[in-house]
């Protein structure tokens, strides 16, 4: 089996000849370990599609996921100057905003003076108006681009014509570099854009004090990510990774999830299965307590499922209860066991996770969260050793 096959036969729920190996690697990771600049792998897609597939060849991993939209090919037409403080890239441009790019870590965009950028204020927005919550350099979930570019940002984002051809530009480089590998894309939760675009605290707050207001938010973040979906499903990825990093205990309650995450998210998974990709959700921490509403919705599978002390759940456990209905990636400890542990506790864990998930078929080993930027990649690799050694069907 190539890569491709054996990633489509774990979520198929079938037997592959071994168990795959697919981690999701912090942006930090790829700053440290690739020879372009951090902005470079951040804002140019030929940098970003080549950093992708170096460190999947060199971990052996069978998958990748594109995290990051694509860009244009013009963006340094936007810089003012740049410069480099201590470790740090500093990019000016010429709409006022400076970016910092720290040699580990995502880069952070800031207003003239280093003043924090603008949030939407729930309490003053109109959803049927985007111009009071739709904010200058603000555009698919982060601050990815400092400038909206191209897009027209009174555009309908609803819209799938919306979206200008680079938007996809990573993604094809990717399946282009690396055709036999199983290729994945990112969209955001609509939960997700809620939080980044309000501010944690202020997101949570709106959920008490204004559900109308989050439900209407959360509709027209729905159709947003359907037509993104859409126009990624046109370059037929080979799953589509929903994040949903704050659908957890330690963000909302579970009657908070089924009541502002599942019914939305239902409507995001499936369209994925309509545009025939597999879909799968990356939900960070404490989940254990809500798989049962997760297996109501139409998701293919489950990513992270980090483990205690992290998270709340058991994988052997997970894996009787829920295993013909999802297929699993993850919950290998990103910080207990992969970055801050020894080899010889790295290696007892992966062995575990080999012999809990192997049986059956429809498990991806792979850290629960993102690989931390500083973990060894001789860990990585030793990953995939193991699975290979060990893993057989």
């Amino acid at each position: 089996m190539n890569p491709k096959q054996r990633i489509a036969a774990a979520m198929n729920h079938d037997e592959p000849d071994r168990i795959p190996v697919m981690c999701q690697l912090a942006l930090g990771h790829y700053f440290l370990n690739c020879s372009d600049k951090p902005s470079e792998i951040w804002f140019a897609s030929e940098s970003f599609a080549a950093a992708l597939v170096e460190l999947q060849h060199r971990y052996g991993f069978d998958g990748i996921l594109v995290n990051l939209p694509g860009r244009p090919l013009d963006w340094k037409d936007n810089l003012e100057s740049c410069q480099r403080i201590d470790a740090n890239e500093h990019l000016h441009w010429k709409c006022g905003l400076e970016t910092m790019f720290p040699p580990d870590d995502n880069p952070q965009t800031y207003l003239p003076g280093r003043k924090p950028l603008e949030l939407a204020d729930y309490r003053s927005v109109d959803i049927d108006e985007p111009g009071t919550y739709r904010l200058g350099g603000y555009l698919w979930n982060t601050w990815h681009a400092p400038e909206l570019w191209d897009i027209d940002p009174r555009a309908d984002l609803c819209e799938p014509a919306a979206y200008p051809a680079w938007f996809t530009s990573a993604l094809q480089q990717v399946q282009q570099l690396a055709p036999d590998i199983s290729i994945h894309v990112e969209v955001f939760s609509p939960f997700t854009h809620l939080m980044e675009l309000f501010g944690y605290e202020q997101a949570l707050m709106a959920l008490v004090d204004d559900p109308r207001m989050c439900h209407e938010a959360l509709d027209v973040f729905s159709r947003i990510v359907l037509a993104q979906t859409e126009v990624y499903a046109a370059c037929k990825p080979d799953a589509i990774l929903v994040s949903s990093a704050f659908a957890g205990a330690g963000f909302i309650s579970r009657a908070m999830y089924e009541e502002f995450v599942a019914p939305y998210e239902e409507r995001i998974y499936r369209a994925i299965r309509q545009h025939g990709s597999k879909s799968y959700v990356h939900t960070c921490g404490a989940i254990g307590d809500r798989l049962d509403l997760m297996s109501e919705t139409s998701v293919d599978g489950i990513d992270t499922l980090d483990p205690p002390p992290l998270g709340t759940v058991n994988l052997e456990d997970a894996k009787s209860k829920y295993g013909e209905r999802f297929f699993f990636k993850g919950n290998l400890d990103a910080v207990n066991e992969m970055l801050g542990a020894d080899d010889e506790t790295f290696e007892k864990a992966v062995k575990e996770r080999i012999r809990i998930g192997k049986p059956g078929g429809g498990y991806i080993l792979s850290s629960a969260c993102s690989v931390a930027p500083h973990v060894k990649p001789q860990r990585l690799t030793r990953l995939t050793e193991l699975a290979v050694q060990l893993g057989q069907y």
